[in-house]
């Protein structure tokens, strides 16, 4: 199955080179390219894009925005976004987690990297930058304060879970792929994509990258250091 690709950048010059990469590949076409958020959302209700690459900082409607509109479209439930961000140390990429995006990239990745990322997002797992650590996005996550009465709050969200739903759960924030669980706790990957699924429905996540986001905003993983 082709992959559609939409791109969401102001510099069109950049829009061209990510163009010519993506139509390389006989898996993906690009359907479309828009220079602001609210043109990348028209044209995903438009023409069905399964991966938008959307820059976060763009005039207008900025990337962030129109993240949280895609994802909080019915009709766009299953587009992912993948942020593309100059400075990968940047508050604003933790923000477009928390918005719905399925992760992020900086702009200077090979193109080997910017068509694997395209290709996990379609699959619906969650993308993080090989140059981004987890720690750093823990960090940030954990700014939303789980010490400071909410996290217990949030923490309820995890009550709907079984105990292997959440040692599941626990090992998504880690960063670990299906086979990779499966191998940690003796089970087949086909178990493990079972609880992953049923866990995503369970606590209303769209993939792989709002559980991580949950993991730590509930307290179940907190950041090291």
């Amino acid at each position: 199955m082709t992959i559609k690709v939409l791109l969401a950048d102001d510099q069109a010059l950049l829009r061209s080179a990510f163009r010519v990469l993506v139509d390389s590949e006989p898996d993906m076409e690009v359907v479309g390219e828009a220079a602001d958020g609210a043109e990348a959302v028209e044209i995903a209700r438009d023409r069905g894009a399964d991966v938008v690459l959307m820059d976060i900082r763009m005039p207008g409607t900025d990337g962030l925005t129109a993240t949280r509109m895609i994802s909080e479209d019915p009709r766009l439930g299953d587009v992912r976004v993948v942020m593309l961000t100059t400075f990968e140390v940047d508050e604003y990429v933790v923000e477009s987690l928390r918005a719905g995006a399925s992760g992020f990239l900086g702009k200077g990745a090979e193109p080997d990297e910017l068509l694997a990322a395209i290709r996990i997002a379609a699959a619906g797992e969650a993308l993080l930058s090989p140059a981004a650590t987890k720690g750093l996005i823990a960090r940030f996550l954990a700014q939303g304060g789980s010490d400071d009465g909410e996290g217990a709050y949030d923490a309820a969200r995890l009550d709907a879970l079984t105990v292997r739903e959440r040692e599941v759960l626990v090992q998504v924030a880690g960063g670990l792929s299906n086979d990779e669980i499966a191998a940690r706790l003796e089970v087949s990957p086909l178990t493990v994509k079972t609880h992953v699924n049923r866990a995503m429905a369970k606590l209303g996540a769209r993939d792989r990258a709002q559980l991580v986001v949950i993991s730590y905003e509930t307290g179940l993983v907190r950041p090291r250091g």
